[in-house]
């Protein structure tokens, strides 16, 4: 009687985690991302249906993959979590701070020379304008990894998002 409940504790714990598979993957493929970080405010946003630079303007969530070296850095230290990036990451989402032939000061960023776990931080951020086909990704959050760290990144590569349920909504911009 025994082996009996233990098989049935061991197939319903096995298809409650097929049904947490299944939900996640169906999830994922409508277009649906759950932000965990503190980036942005922490909930769930949609992938716009246009998909690249089209109708992109300053101030707009966007979805991208972080690649080379720094998503190399963020597997690493552990930034990121595992995703379907083809760097094995999951996207960011960040702000779109700054679009083709704006100028970036980047002495007036607050760029922290450690993170979170004492170790250095890189920054290949420069003053300058931003030249064509690229874009500056910040995010609300000062602790963030973005684009004051990894420099900045192909526009064609930016997915706008939009918030569908946002736990804190009077998240403000810092």
């Amino acid at each position: 009687m025994n082996a009996i409940l233990w098989n049935s504790r061991v197939l319903g714990w096995l298809f409650v985690g097929l049904c947490l598979l299944l939900t996640g993957l169906l999830t994922h493929a409508s277009g649906l991302r759950i932000n965990p970080t503190p980036s942005l405010p922490k909930g769930i946003y949609r992938l716009a249906p246009e998909h690249g630079s089209v109708d992109l303007a300053k101030g707009d969530l966007v979805s991208f993959c972080l690649r080379g070296e720094f998503a190399s850095l963020a597997k690493e230290r552990g930034y990121l979590r595992a995703g379907s990036c083809e760097s094995g990451l999951r996207p960011l989402l960040k702000r779109l701070a700054g679009l083709p032939g704006e100028h970036i000061d980047a002495a007036a960023l607050a760029i922290r020379t450690v993170d979170s776990q004492g170790q250095p931080m890189p920054s290949v951020l420069r003053s300058g304008v931003i030249p064509t086909g690229m874009a500056l990704v910040l995010a609300d959050h000062e602790g963030s990894f973005d684009s004051r760290y990894f420099g900045l990144v192909p526009l064609e590569s930016l997915q706008r998002v939009e918030p569908v349920f946002v736990f804190n909504p009077n998240h403000t911009k810092e």
